[in-house]
C-alpha cells in the first residue's frame, strides 16, 4: 500500500503504544461501564505558535502505557464538593452543567475541577488567579508551591486546601470545553471523558510526577502530529484528533475564542485492528 492509498486514520502498529493492538483480539466478557474523567490541554504561545503540553505516560501504566497524552484523570467524588464553588471564578454549577449538556449540576462543575486537579498533580501548573491577580508560580518554579503539591498527591490535604494554601482561585475564564470521547466498548478501562482547554503564560514550566509521567513536551500541534506519524510520540486517537482540531489556530486567544461555545458531541468510536495497524471508526455520535 503506498503512502497515499493507506487510511488516513489508521496508525501503524509500530507507532501505538506497546499491547495496544493485540487487546483488541480480546472479547470483553461484560462491556465495563465508563467512569466519568477530565482531560486538560494546556495551551502558551510559543516562539513559533501555539503550542500544547503533552505528557508521557510510563511504560508500566494501568492505561495507554508509553503513550503522549494530555494531563487528566478520573472525576473524584471530592471534586464535586460544594466548598470548592468559590475557589471557581466565572463558572456557577449550574452553567457547568449546562455546557456539559448534564442534568446534575454538581456533576458538571465536577468535570471541570478534575480538569483543573489533575494539571496541578500532573504538570504543577495551577490554571488560577493568586491574591496579587496574576498566574500562580508553578510547582517547578517555587517550592512551597511544589509542596503543597506533593501534599496533593500523597492526600494529605484535599484541593480545596491547596488552594488555600497558595492563596488561589481558579480560572475558569481562561477554560474552553472542546471535545467529549467515551472509550470504544472493548476496552477493559473505559472512561466518559470531558475535553478541556485552558490558557496557561508562555514561560510556563511543567514539572511530572515520575509515578505516573517519564517526559513533558511543548510542542506545536502540527510538530506532534509530525512526530506522531514519524514515530516518535505514539499516541491514542482522540489526542489525535484534537491535534488535529487545534493545528489550524495560530494563537492561543484564537483557538479559545473559536472553540468556545462551539457545539460538543459525545464520540463513541469503534477500534477496528488492520493488517498494519489500527484505525477508528465513528459509527456513533451521540448528539448533545
Amino acid at each position: 500500500m503506498s503512502p497515499d492509498s493507506r487510511d488516513p486514520l489508521e496508525i501503524p502498529l509500530d507507532r501505538l503504544p506497546p499491547g495496544f493492538a493485540e487487546a483488541l483480539d480480546r472479547e470483553p466478557e461484560r462491556v465495563v461501564e465508563a467512569r466519568p474523567a477530565s482531560t486538560i490541554v494546556l495551551l502558551r504561545d510559543g516562539p513559533t505558535g501555539m503550542e500544547t503540553l503533552l505528557l508521557k505516560r510510563t511504560r508500566s501504566a494501568g492505561f495507554v502505557p508509553g503513550a503522549y497524552v494530555f494531563p487528566g484523570g478520573r472525576v473524584d467524588e471530592a471534586d464535586e464538593d460544594p466548598e470548592l464553588d468559590p475557589f471557581l471564578v466565572g463558572l456557577t454549577a449550574e452553567q457547568a452543567a449546562e455546557r456539559l449538556r448534564l442534568s446534575d449540576p454538581r456533576v458538571g462543575l465536577g468535570y471541570y475541577v478534575a480538569a483543573l486537579r489533575e494539571a496541578f498533580e500532573e504538570t504543577g501548573i495551577l490554571v488560577g488567579t493568586n491574591a496579587t491577580g496574576d498566574p500562580p508560580a508553578t510547582a517547578a518554579a517555587d517550592p512551597a508551591v511544589d509542596a503543597v503539591r506533593d501534599d496533593l498527591l500523597e492526600d494529605r490535604i484535599g484541593f480545596g486546601e491547596a488552594l488555600r494554601r497558595m492563596e488561589c482561585t481558579l480560572d475558569s475564564h481562561r477554560v474552553a470545553y472542546i471535545a467529549h470521547w467515551i472509550t470504544p466498548v472493548v476496552e477493559p478501562r473505559r472512561y466518559d471523558t470531558r475535553f478541556f482547554a485552558a490558557a496557561v503564560p508562555s514561560d510556563t514550566v511543567p514539572i511530572v510526577d515520575p509515578r505516573e509521567m517519564t517526559d513533558a513536551v511543548w510542542v506545536t500541534p502540527s510538530a506532534a502530529l509530525e512526530r506522531q506519524r514519524a514515530g516518535s510520540l505514539p499516541m491514542i486517537f482522540p489526542t489525535i484528533k484534537t491535534l488535529e482540531q487545534l493545528a489550524v489556530f495560530d494563537t492561543v486567544a484564537t483557538a479559545l475564542g473559536e472553540l468556545r461555545g462551539r457545539p460538543v458531541p459525545a464520540i463513541l468510536p469503534r477500534l477496528v485492528r488492520t493488517a498494519t495497524g489500527v484505525t477508528l471508526s465513528i459509527p456513533e455520535i451521540v448528539e448533545p
